[in-house]
This record gives structure tokens, C-alpha cells and sequence, in this order.
């Protein structure tokens, strides 16, 4: 059956990369991607699956499900498709959504020859939306047992996890003045940002290591005569721990007290979204980890820190794997313009198709085996003790 499978994703190659391609052409932001969901959608009912769009509440996402379905295994298989401010697709969520269709349609014919269900979950704004986290309020991963998908990379990691993030804004308010002839009537609102970051870089040497504050300024003033009365920045605080991660968002606010005190301002401090750390299930990695092996792409050790995914979310409803699949030779950092050009190359190309066969027979070895299915769930249960 695996070889079956595997020839059928071969004769669909073309198809699938097509695929890849379109999406990469027109790059849509989160909860924009009309185009990716409405292509994706479509490639899926006619390889026979019924398609629901706008699961969720969500427009630009989709659940689509193999017709033939019998007691077992249901598994989803999860497809990302937007792409990020300016960069388009420098994170390779094209890929992402190729691979999973791949592996939908390579898996189509034979479905009813198989026990258990075969979902496709099109999951939006995964770069800072949090589309699975919508999904998973909405009650969709109530419906499935386990969940898989794979992102490309420079490295080839199958038990790779990932931080927890939290997305903070912090607004200060001040009093506009001349800043040249009367700056002593006026209150600096961008003094304030700049003492908040003064105070988190003294921060810094007394957080974990691999724990992440990083921020940008988004408002600084509107001109150099004029004392800033607005100013305000975002930041991402991370952490591989969802406690720690929270503990570091407190301290986050106490810099912007300090700041806003020192500047005598006024401050307003919000959060966004929040990512839950990963906790990839070892078994199921394992069992992927033999295919895509087998398939030419020996996992590697990993180098580099980590990033967040609203899959860490999914993790802890669901036993779920996120597994990496390197695309070409060398390092390609993510979110460039390198990594948006190698996720349309060859290898790319050869890459995605290997991890839709990879995680095709990760479902039949779930399908096939009671046990492998029983220890998946074993260990997920354990780890929510």
C-alpha cells in the first residue's frame, strides 16, 4: 500500500508543485489568503474530498474530509498558506500547503480501502494570527485524534519543539511642546519607549537562555521640532516554558513603569496573541522519522534556536508533530529573501515531495497498527498529567 501510495504522490508531482508555485506567486497576509484557500480547496474536492469552507468563522479557512470513513485513527493533516508583510512567503507556507495536499491526494484513492478518517485542516494566519488557535474554540480538533504537518527549513528535525510567545504592545502618552523654544513644557512619550528598552536590555542577562525579548518601535514622534506626545512599541516575548513566558511578560511591564515614570508619562500595556509552546509527540515523530529517512533526508542535530507556531497549541489538544525537511544545501535562514527564493527551487520542490509521502505513511502505519495508534495516545495522555 505504501508503495502505492508513494506512486501515486509521484504522478501527482507536477500538480502538487504547481501548487506551490501559484500560491508563492500571489502572497496573501493572514486572513487574507482567499486565493491559497480558495486553490487549495478546489484541488481537494476534485481528488474526492467534501469541503467546508470557512470553518470556524474563520473566511480563509477550510476543512476538507475523505468520504470514506470507518472506525480508526482520524487524522488531520495541516496546511498553512500565509505569507509575511513585505517578504511574501519567506517562511515557506507555500510549501507547507503543497505538502499536505500531497499527501491528501496521494492517500485518496486507497482511502477506502483503510480504516479510520483523513482530514485536510486549512489553517490561516499562522504568523501571528493564531488561525489554529481560532480553530481549536471553534471545536474542530475536538473531531480528530492525532495531527501532523511539516515546514521547510535548512535542517532536516523531526522532535523539534518551540517557544511560547506572547505579542505585547505598549503605548505611552505624553504632552506635545515645542522642542526647541519651549521643550521644558512638554512631556517626551519616546523618552519613555527608549527608557523601556534601556530597562530590558539590563534585563537580559538574568533570563534563561534560549528566552526571547525582542521589539521594534512602531511610533516615535512626527517630527524633530516636536516633543513626542505618542510613541509606542511592540515587542515578542518568548519562552520555551508557557509559565516563564508569562513571568518575562511581567516583567516586560515593569520596564515600561519605569520608563513611563522617568519620562513622566502615561503608558497603556496590551497583549495579543499568544502561542503555546510545542510539545511534539516522540512516538509519531519517530514513526515519520523512519520514512523520511528512508526517503533521502537523514534527521539531523539540531543548530540555532527556535521559533513559535500556534501548533504548540494544537499540541496540547491533540498528540501533533511539526517536523522540519531541508529544502536545499547549506544554511538558509527563515523569514529572508534567500529562504522566499528556495522555497520555489528544485530542491524545494524534491523536499515537499518527500515529506507528503513521508507523512502519507505515517497515516498508513496509524491505520494499520492498533498499538502504534495506542502508544501515540499513551504518551500524549501522560504528558497533560
Amino acid at each position: 500500500m505504501k508503495d502505492r501510495v508513494w506512486a501515486r504522490i509521484d504522478e501527482l508531482g507536477g500538480e502538487v508543485w504547481d501548487l506551490a508555485l501559484k500560491i508563492h506567486a500571489s502572497p496573501e497576509l493572514g486572513f487574507e489568503e482567499h486565493k491559497a484557500a480558495a486553490w487549495l480547496s478546489e484541488a481537494l474536492a476534485q481528488g474526492g474530498f467534501q469541503v467546508e469552507k470557512g470553518v470556524g468563522g474563520l473566511a480563509t479557512a477550510f476543512r476538507a474530509v475523505h468520504p470514506a470513513q470507518s472506525p480508526g485513527p482520524r487524522i488531520a493533516i495541516l496546511a498553512e498558506y500565509d505569507a509575511l508583510p513585505e517578504l511574501g512567503h519567506a517562511c515557506g507556507h507555500n510549501l507547507i500547503a503543497a505538502m499536505a495536499v500531497g499527501a491528501a491526494l496521494g492517500l485518496a484513492p486507497f482511502k477506502k480501502d483503510l480504516p479510520g478518517t483523513l482530514v485536510v485542516l486549512g489553517t490561516p494566519a499562522e504568523e501571528g494570527g493564531g488561525g489554529k488557535i481560532k480553530l481549536i474554540q471553534a471545536g474542530l480538533f475536538k473531531e480528530v485524534d492525532l495531527a501532523m504537518m511539516v515546514h521547510p527549513a535548512d535542517q532536516t528535525l523531526v522532535d523539534r519543539g518551540s517557544l511560547a510567545i506572547t505579542e505585547v504592545k505598549i503605548e505611552f502618552f505624553g504632552k506635545a511642546a515645542h522642542a526647541s523654544s519651549e521643550p521644558d513644557k512638554g512631556i517626551n512619550a519616546l523618552d519613555a519607549v527608549i527608557h523601556t528598552f534601556v530597562g530590558l536590555n539590563a534585563l537580559r542577562q538574568h533570563i534563561r537562555d534560549g528566552s526571547r525579548i525582542h521589539g521594534i518601535i512602531t511610533h516615535g514622534g512626527v517630527k524633530p521640532n516636536i516633543v513626542p506626545d505618542y510613541a509606542a512599541a511592540q515587542f515578542y516575548v518568548r519562552s520555551a516554558d508557557n509559565a516563564y513566558r508569562d513571568e518575562l511578560v511581567a516583567k516586560l511591564k515593569r520596564c515600561a513603569e519605569a520608563g513611563a515614570m522617568a519620562a513622566g508619562a502615561k503608558f497603556r500595556f496590551s497583549t495579543g496573541h499568544e502561542y503555546k509552546a510545542i510539545r511534539p509527540n516522540a512516538v509519531l515523530a519517530k514513526t515519520f522519522a523512519q520514512h523520511i529517512e528512508a526517503l533521502g533526508y537523514p534527521v539531523e542535530q539540531p543548530t540555532g534556536g527556535l521559533g513559535s507556531t500556534d501548533m504548540g497549541d494544537v499540541s496540547w489538544e491533540v498528540p501533533a508533530i511539526h517536523p522540519y525537511v531541508r529544502i536545499g544545501p547549506g544554511e538558509i535562514p527563515g523569514h529572508s529573501k534567500e529562504f522566499c527564493e528556495a522555497v520555489k527551487s528544485e530542491g524545494a520542490k524534491k523536499a515537499s515531495l518527500a515529506a507528503a509521502k513521508a507523512m502519507a505513511a505515517t497515516c498508513l502505519d496509524l491505520w494499520g497498527s492498533p498499538t502504534l495508534f495506542q502508544r501515540v495516545q499513551e504518551e500524549f495522555k501522560a504528558l497533560r498529567r
